[in-house]
């Protein structure tokens, strides 16, 4: 076949499959434009999710009548000064937004430049380009696309349904609202409900709009970040690990003002959550980065939702080591939502009563244990001391104190003392199970053995990191045989690897050489987990899997060892468990993700009770 240049029709619709994926899509290049004009106020409107009307109104700049048949064509741009394409300060910079949607929709641009005496207007249909000619409007810009992908009829196939394009448009406005709280956003149209961010200026700026965004539940229950590494700096706020979620939607990741969904930043963020998050959950963040333009690639694909960043494992160290420091400073807090969710377990939703109580409306028909069906018959049993925490001695807890709470330090305090602590002074054992403290404010309950669990899982963590983890060595080393990039990659890494008990070298080639393994381990593996360092490293660009490893074998003996559900405690066993919490970091959940504590404020009880 003959070569020959492509018309620039059909270029242009080349470039709009890779630009113009969907609806949602157009609303991300629109808006974009908008903010980069400067605008303070952005107004979208759609119908039938976007699939018959999308139109973008802003007060930004605009363009004078000239500058609307460059705006149309392709790789026209104002935004990239002498075509340097590594100092990008720009959300927009490829000049190719407008025209790849002219050229699957009917398009119509307004606009008017301040000190024009009035707009002009110019339409592109199916890649047809109208005349340009003079309008009424004020200053800014309105784009208006009608019909998208009627000139690509394959492409209208493909979209989903009104609703799920409708929902990724305002997924797409809310992370571009998050970027920029300045700015007013207003989002309208036949298939949806009108939503309003207003606009928020002054240091409590960022975190006025998560509110909006997010939700004021996010900010209540969030970390603030705010870390500096190598001139790049990290900000916004990650929510507690018991603040979760069962997808990742509610994840929001920003480079230098710019939404991106990036694999390294979301390896980060598990990386940060590995071992406070409750498993197939999720945690909730809205983090910011910024950077030099000249170390991160925004150039990677035309939709601009990917980066590469010149030191990737600068970026992700910041990250996860801000959040664990966060974490570690949070200390003790949980969630409030888990007290939340115990309020409305004891209301039921029956008017303050309970579902239990609610099965059975005569409270005096409650029988007790032992049968009595009259509260009074039922006698005070005060609590018997018992062995506490005194649990078996096991071969993995040698490098560390036993588990066990000492209450001496504390038989001294006043209990007035200890219920000003946060986490008050402890006053009755229930079920064997659950600690109930007195606050200033109201009531703490306390999983004893899940507390306990995440006391003795930090202390094996210290002990780990300060005598750092035996190895065992391999009578005959395993020798594996991998794919040569695999072994260079592995090499790149040994270092790394040896400081987690693995040691292994280059076989050849196309093998790897492991002599050492952890000793925490046991027997293992090796082929299987040498493989899997090898992907994670291909995928992920880091080898963690060692230490996550490692810090099962820490969790599962945290668990053993333990102070068990069913064990009756001292009074002071209970206040140095406490003690112990509010003194250890992320104590605010076990080592599966549950909440060790939740809290009950005293006004919300008397809610209950009908005295407020």
């Amino acid at each position: 076949m003959t070569i020959r240049q492509l018309s620039d029709h059909a270029i242009n619709q080349i470039a709009a499959g890779e630009v113009i994926e969907r609806p949602a899509s157009v609303v991300k290049e629109l808006v974009e434009n908008a903010i980069d004009a400067g605008a303070k106020r952005i107004s979208v409107a759609t119908a039938a999710g976007g699939k018959t009307l999308i139109r973008v109104d802003d007060d930004g700049s605009g363009m004078r009548g000239d500058e609307l048949p460059l705006a149309i064509g392709r790789h026209c741009t104002s935004k990239l000064s002498e075509d340097d394409l590594f100092d990008i300060r720009s959300l927009g910079f490829r000049g190719e937004a407008l025209p790849s949607i002219g050229a699957v929709g009917r398009l119509s641009l307004t606009s008017r430049h301040g000190d024009d005496p009035h707009g002009w207007t110019i339409s592109v249909e199916g890649g047809a380009r109208g005349e340009i000619r003079p309008a009424s409007r004020p200053s800014g810009t309105q784009v208006e696309v009608r019909d998208l992908f009627f000139a690509t009829p394959a492409r209208l196939k493909f979209l989903k349904s009104d609703r799920a394009e409708a929902s990724a448009i305002t997924d797409v406005v809310k992370r571009l609202a998050l970027a920029h709280p300045s700015v007013r956003f207003e989002l309208s149209g036949s298939d949806r409900q009108t939503l309003t961010y207003a606009s928020a200026t002054g240091e409590t700026a960022l975190q006025a709009r998560m509110a909006q965004v997010m939700g004021q539940d996010f900010v209540d229950n969030a970390c603030e970040i705010d870390a500096e590494r190598e001139d790049v700096r990290l900000y916004g706020l990650a929510g507690l690990p018991t603040y979760h979620r069962a997808n990742t939607l509610a994840q929001f990741f920003f480079v230098n003002g710019r939404p991106v969904r990036d694999k390294l930043l979301m390896s980060a963020l598990r990386g940060a959550y590995a071992d406070v998050l409750a498993r197939d959950r999720h945690p909730v963040v809205a983090l910011f980065i910024e950077i030099d333009p000249r170390l991160v690639d925004v150039n990677v694909h035309p939709a601009k939702a990917d980066v590469r960043f010149r030191d990737a494992q600068l970026v992700r160290g910041l990250v996860v080591g801000a959040l664990k420091q966060a974490f570690a400073a949070a200390g003790h807090m949980a969630s409030s939502h888990n007290a939340t969710a115990a309020l409305a377990a004891f209301s039921g939703g029956t008017g303050g009563v309970s579902r239990a109580g609610a099965a059975a409306r005569d409270w005096r028909a409650i029988p007790d244990r032992r049968g009595a069906t009259d509260w009074r018959a039922s006698a005070y049993r005060p609590l018997t001391p018992d062995a506490g925490f005194d649990a078996p001695d096991q071969a993995g807890f040698a490098a560390v104190s036993q588990p066990s709470a000492d209450a001496r330090a504390h038989e001294d305090e006043a209990p007035e003392d200890r219920i000003q602590r946060p986490l008050g002074a402890a006053r009755a054992q229930i079920h064997e199970t659950y600690v109930i403290a007195q606050t200033e404010t109201g009531l703490v309950i306390v999983d004893q053995h899940a507390a306990h669990e995440r006391l003795v899982y930090e202390r094996l963590k210290t002990a780990l990191a300060e005598r750092g983890v035996a190895r065992q060595g391999l009578l005959i080393p395993e020798i594996v045989e991998l794919p040569e990039e695999d072994v260079a990659r592995l090499a790149e890494r040994a270092e790394e690897l040896e400081a987690v008990g693995l040691v292994l070298e280059p076989f050849g080639p196309g093998a790897i050489a492991v002599r050492e393994t952890p000793a925490m381990l046991g027997q293992i593996d090796i082929r299987g987990l040498v493989r899997d360092l090898a992907d994670d490293l291909a995928e992920w660009d880091k080898a963690t899997r060692v230490r996550e490893r490692l810090d099962h074998v820490a969790a599962t003996m945290a668990c053993h060892g333990s102070v068990r559900a069913g064990r009756r405690l001292r009074p002071q066993e209970m206040d140095a468990l406490l003690r112990d919490m509010e003194a250890t970091p992320n104590s605010g959940q076990c080592n599966h993700g549950r909440p060790t504590w939740i809290e009950l404020k005293l006004a919300d009880i008397e809610r209950l009770f009908g005295r407020k």
